[in-house]
Protein backbone atom coordinates (compact mmCIF):
# COMPACT_ATOMS: atom_id res chain seq x y z
CA UNK A 1 0.00 0.00 0.00
CA UNK A 2 1.21 3.54 -0.47
CA UNK A 3 0.66 6.56 1.34
CA UNK A 4 1.43 9.59 -0.12
CA UNK A 5 -0.49 13.07 -0.39
CA UNK A 6 1.01 13.66 -4.35
CA UNK A 7 -0.73 11.65 -6.87
CA UNK A 8 2.18 11.88 -9.09
CA UNK A 9 4.47 10.38 -6.82
CA UNK A 10 1.65 7.38 -5.94
CA UNK A 11 1.77 6.58 -9.36
CA UNK A 12 5.33 6.59 -9.85
CA UNK A 13 5.91 4.63 -6.95
CA UNK A 14 3.09 1.98 -8.44
CA UNK A 15 4.82 1.85 -11.55
CA UNK A 16 8.11 0.92 -10.45
CA UNK A 17 6.13 -1.97 -7.75
CA UNK A 18 4.22 -3.32 -10.20
CA UNK A 19 6.89 -3.73 -12.77
CA UNK A 20 8.05 -6.67 -10.33
CA UNK A 21 5.77 -9.32 -10.59
CA UNK A 22 6.09 -10.40 -6.92
CA UNK A 23 4.91 -7.26 -5.61
CA UNK A 24 1.25 -5.96 -5.92
CA UNK A 25 -0.08 -2.70 -4.76
CA UNK A 26 -3.64 -3.43 -3.56
CA UNK A 27 -4.43 0.29 -2.28
CA UNK A 28 -3.20 4.10 -1.91
CA UNK A 29 -3.62 6.27 -0.02
CA UNK A 30 -3.65 10.74 -0.16
CA UNK A 31 -3.47 11.40 3.55
CA UNK A 32 -2.50 9.79 7.34
CA UNK A 33 -6.08 9.35 8.37
CA UNK A 34 -6.99 7.46 5.16
CA UNK A 35 -3.69 5.41 4.97
CA UNK A 36 -5.02 4.23 8.67
CA UNK A 37 -8.11 3.06 7.08
CA UNK A 38 -6.58 1.64 4.08
CA UNK A 39 -4.02 -0.57 6.13
CA UNK A 40 -7.40 -1.76 8.04
CA UNK A 41 -9.16 -2.84 5.02
CA UNK A 42 -7.32 -4.08 3.06
CA UNK A 43 -3.96 -5.61 5.48
CA UNK A 44 -1.37 -5.22 3.47
CA UNK A 45 2.40 -7.03 4.07
CA UNK A 46 4.08 -3.57 3.42
CA UNK A 47 2.93 0.35 3.97
CA UNK A 48 5.38 2.83 2.07
CA UNK A 49 4.23 6.19 4.28
CA UNK A 50 5.12 9.55 3.32
CA UNK A 51 6.33 11.89 6.45
CA UNK A 52 4.31 14.90 5.57
CA UNK A 53 1.51 14.19 4.70
CA UNK A 54 -2.33 16.28 5.60
CA UNK A 55 -4.40 15.05 8.43
CA UNK A 56 -2.17 12.89 9.83
CA UNK A 57 1.57 12.91 9.55
CA UNK A 58 4.01 9.40 8.33
CA UNK A 59 5.50 9.33 11.74
CA UNK A 60 2.02 9.16 13.71
CA UNK A 61 0.61 6.57 10.87
CA UNK A 62 4.28 4.70 11.38
CA UNK A 63 3.37 4.77 15.40
CA UNK A 64 -0.06 3.53 14.95
CA UNK A 65 -0.27 0.67 12.34
CA UNK A 66 3.26 -0.64 13.85
CA UNK A 67 2.12 -0.68 17.34
CA UNK A 68 -1.27 -1.38 16.31
CA UNK A 69 -3.34 -4.98 17.14
CA UNK A 70 -5.88 -3.95 14.52
CA UNK A 71 -3.47 -3.87 11.62
CA UNK A 72 -1.38 -6.94 12.77
CA UNK A 73 1.87 -7.77 10.44
CA UNK A 74 2.21 -5.03 8.49
CA UNK A 75 5.61 -3.37 7.84
CA UNK A 76 6.34 0.41 7.41
CA UNK A 77 8.74 1.65 5.36
CA UNK A 78 9.27 5.18 5.18
CA UNK A 79 9.89 7.03 2.00
CA UNK A 80 10.54 11.17 2.12
CA UNK A 81 11.82 13.75 0.46
CA UNK A 82 13.24 14.80 3.54
CA UNK A 83 16.14 13.16 5.99
CA UNK A 84 15.76 15.34 8.86
CA UNK A 85 16.74 13.97 12.16
CA UNK A 86 13.41 14.63 13.64
CA UNK A 87 11.97 12.58 11.20
CA UNK A 88 14.32 9.52 10.92
CA UNK A 89 14.94 8.86 14.45
CA UNK A 90 11.11 8.68 15.34
CA UNK A 91 10.68 6.83 12.28
CA UNK A 92 13.05 4.26 13.55
CA UNK A 93 11.84 4.06 17.05
CA UNK A 94 8.39 3.72 16.20
CA UNK A 95 9.29 0.42 14.30
CA UNK A 96 9.52 1.50 10.54
CA UNK A 97 11.22 -1.54 8.97
CA UNK A 98 12.81 1.12 6.46
CA UNK A 99 13.78 4.61 6.01
CA UNK A 100 14.20 5.93 2.14
CA UNK A 101 14.50 8.93 0.42
CA UNK A 102 12.57 9.12 -3.07
CA UNK A 103 16.05 10.30 -4.83
CA UNK A 104 17.58 6.37 -3.70
CA UNK A 105 15.78 5.23 -6.95
CA UNK A 106 13.86 1.91 -7.95
CA UNK A 107 15.92 -0.66 -6.91
CA UNK A 108 16.27 0.62 -3.47
CA UNK A 109 13.00 1.14 -3.06
CA UNK A 110 11.78 -2.58 -4.18
CA UNK A 111 14.72 -3.62 -1.95
CA UNK A 112 13.35 -2.23 0.74
CA UNK A 113 9.94 -3.77 0.08
CA UNK A 114 11.20 -7.00 -0.10
CA UNK A 115 13.36 -6.78 3.02
CA UNK A 116 10.42 -5.50 5.21
CA UNK A 117 8.24 -8.98 3.55
CA UNK A 118 11.35 -11.16 5.03
CA UNK A 119 11.62 -9.36 8.08
CA UNK A 120 15.23 -7.37 7.21
CA UNK A 121 15.28 -3.50 7.34
CA UNK A 122 17.03 -1.24 4.47
CA UNK A 123 17.72 2.71 5.22
CA UNK A 124 19.39 4.82 2.76
CA UNK A 125 23.16 4.80 2.84
CA UNK A 126 23.42 8.64 3.33
CA UNK A 127 20.70 7.90 6.51
CA UNK A 128 23.11 5.29 7.83
CA UNK A 129 26.25 7.04 7.61
CA UNK A 130 24.90 10.15 9.43
CA UNK A 131 22.92 8.06 11.66
CA UNK A 132 26.70 6.28 12.68
CA UNK A 133 28.34 10.07 12.68
CA UNK A 134 25.76 11.01 15.00
CA UNK A 135 25.89 8.25 17.46
CA UNK A 136 29.54 7.34 18.02
CA UNK A 137 29.92 11.28 17.55
CA UNK A 138 27.65 11.51 21.10
CA UNK A 139 25.25 13.16 19.12
CA UNK A 140 22.27 11.13 20.58
CA UNK A 141 20.91 10.01 24.35
CA UNK A 142 22.75 6.51 25.35
CA UNK A 143 20.87 3.26 24.62
CA UNK A 144 18.61 1.98 27.43
CA UNK A 145 20.24 -1.37 29.17
CA UNK A 146 18.84 -4.48 27.66
CA UNK A 147 16.12 -6.14 29.55
CA UNK A 148 18.91 -9.09 29.73
CA UNK A 149 22.11 -9.20 29.11
CA UNK A 150 23.54 -10.26 25.41
CA UNK A 151 25.81 -12.91 24.99
CA UNK A 152 28.86 -11.97 23.31
CA UNK A 153 27.54 -14.20 20.05
CA UNK A 154 24.48 -12.25 20.06
CA UNK A 155 26.84 -8.86 20.59
CA UNK A 156 28.95 -9.74 17.38
CA UNK A 157 25.35 -10.46 15.56
CA UNK A 158 23.91 -7.13 16.73
CA UNK A 159 27.34 -5.52 15.42
CA UNK A 160 27.06 -7.04 12.17
CA UNK A 161 22.92 -6.15 11.99
CA UNK A 162 24.19 -2.53 12.29
CA UNK A 163 26.27 -2.73 9.32
CA UNK A 164 23.28 -3.60 7.15
CA UNK A 165 24.11 -7.70 7.17
CA UNK A 166 21.60 -10.35 5.86
CA UNK A 167 21.34 -13.35 7.62
CA UNK A 168 23.09 -15.17 5.29
CA UNK A 169 25.46 -12.49 4.95
CA UNK A 170 26.10 -12.97 8.79
CA UNK A 171 26.19 -16.69 8.60
CA UNK A 172 29.28 -16.31 6.36
CA UNK A 173 31.02 -13.90 8.29
CA UNK A 174 30.73 -15.96 11.78
CA UNK A 175 30.72 -19.71 9.94
CA UNK A 176 27.22 -20.25 11.50
CA UNK A 177 24.13 -21.38 9.38
CA UNK A 178 21.06 -18.99 8.29
CA UNK A 179 18.95 -20.30 10.98
CA UNK A 180 21.24 -19.70 14.23
CA UNK A 181 21.47 -16.16 12.95
CA UNK A 182 17.77 -15.98 12.46
CA UNK A 183 17.42 -17.72 16.28
CA UNK A 184 19.89 -14.94 17.26
CA UNK A 185 18.43 -11.99 15.93
CA UNK A 186 14.85 -13.33 17.83
CA UNK A 187 16.57 -13.93 21.25
CA UNK A 188 18.44 -9.88 20.75
CA UNK A 189 15.19 -8.26 19.77
CA UNK A 190 13.49 -10.16 22.85
CA UNK A 191 16.49 -8.70 25.46
CA UNK A 192 16.28 -5.41 24.22
CA UNK A 193 12.75 -5.12 23.75
CA UNK A 194 12.64 -3.34 20.37
CA UNK A 195 10.61 -4.78 17.20
CA UNK A 196 12.52 -5.29 14.53
CA UNK A 197 16.30 -5.56 13.02
CA UNK A 198 16.50 -1.35 13.09
CA UNK A 199 15.99 -1.39 16.80
CA UNK A 200 18.54 -4.15 17.11
CA UNK A 201 20.94 -1.84 14.51
CA UNK A 202 20.50 1.22 16.77
CA UNK A 203 20.88 -0.19 19.60
CA UNK A 204 24.86 -1.47 18.29
CA UNK A 205 25.33 1.43 16.92
CA UNK A 206 24.88 3.14 20.38
CA UNK A 207 26.61 0.44 22.21
CA UNK A 208 29.78 0.12 20.38
CA UNK A 209 29.31 -3.36 18.87
CA UNK A 210 29.58 -1.76 15.17
CA UNK A 211 33.62 -1.24 16.41
CA UNK A 212 33.94 -4.87 18.25
CA UNK A 213 36.98 -6.26 16.65
CA UNK A 214 35.89 -9.57 14.55
CA UNK A 215 37.40 -12.42 15.25
CA UNK A 216 39.57 -13.83 12.93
Amino acid sequence: MIADDQEMVRRGLRRILESRPDIEVVGEAEDGVAALEAARALRPDVALVDIRMPRMDGLEVTRRLVGSSAVPGVKVVVVTTFDLDEYVYPALRYGASGFLLKRSGPTLLVEAVRAAVDGESLISPSITVRLLKHVTGGARPAAAPPLEALTEREIEVAGQVAEGRTNADIARELFISAGTVKTHVASIQRKLGVRNRVGIAMHAWEMGYVARERPT
